[in-house]
């Protein structure tokens, strides 16, 4: 079945669902999929329901949603569509990084596979978007992840930046302000500040912390 066959709504639930683990992150609730989507959990359970019917997931009262192999596959799809998207807005209009996410959300329901296609071959077939997270291929194949964790897990340290998460737009350009985007090396020192080589030590909130994952150990 074509990811186009299905609503713009039951696309975006595919892809958070799936994008919620991608990070070794606990499976995403109900409540979680609520604040989300700024809507209410009945809400949510009846759309899961609906997801359901379609064959797209596997829901239970109570428990994190799951993708069917079906799911799975339009989820990454769409995961493709937004990265792609994004990596565009970015390199080739010059969007900011703090910009993108919320743009390629309102494009990605749009376009078509020859226009991502299209863009796929404009950019050089990229593998990864801004922000670090890898761009599926078109068969939906992922490259397997190098180990990461987030800043509020790591020991002090000397890290590389991997990825940083890309839904708050705000806490992105605090980021980009500090100087913390992906292939950066960053210094984690005792007292939990972060250090970029050559930099001043950064104080940074739990919130922040969290948001930036490093790699566990250097990346070839």
């Amino acid at each position: 079945m074509d990811l186009d066959q299905f609503s713009p709504v039951a696309q975006d639930y595919l892809k958070v669902i799936w994008s919620a683990g991608e990070w070794d992150e606990p499976p995403i609730t109900t409540t979680g999929l609520a604040t989300r989507f700024a809507t209410t959990a009945a809400n949510v359970s009846a759309t899961l329901r609906r997801l359901q019917a379609q064959g797209l997931v596997d829901y239970q009262p109570y428990r994190p949603a799951t993708l069917t192999p079906l799911g799975r596959r339009l989820a990454i799809a769409m995961v493709r569509r937004h990265r792609l998207l994004e990596t565009f807005l970015a390199h080739t209009l010059g969007y900011a990084w703090d910009e993108v996410h919320d743009e390629a959300e309102r494009l990605e329901h749009a376009v078509t596979e020859v226009f991502l296609a299209r863009i796929d071959e404009l950019l050089g077939h990229p593998l990864m978007d801004p922000h670090g997270d890898p761009i599926p291929g078109p068969d939906g194949t992922l490259d397997p992840m190098a180990a990461t964790a987030d800043l509020t897990k790591v020991p002090p340290g000397d890290y590389v930046v991997a990825r940083v998460a890309d839904t708050d737009s705000q806490l992105l350009a605090g980021l980009a302000g500090v100087g913390l985007r992906p292939g950066v090396e960053v210094t984690m020192t005792a007292d939990g500040r972060i250090r970029l080589v050559a930099g001043d030590p950064v104080s940074l909130g739990t919130v922040q912390l969290g948001a930036v994952r490093v790699y566990l150990s250097r990346p070839d």
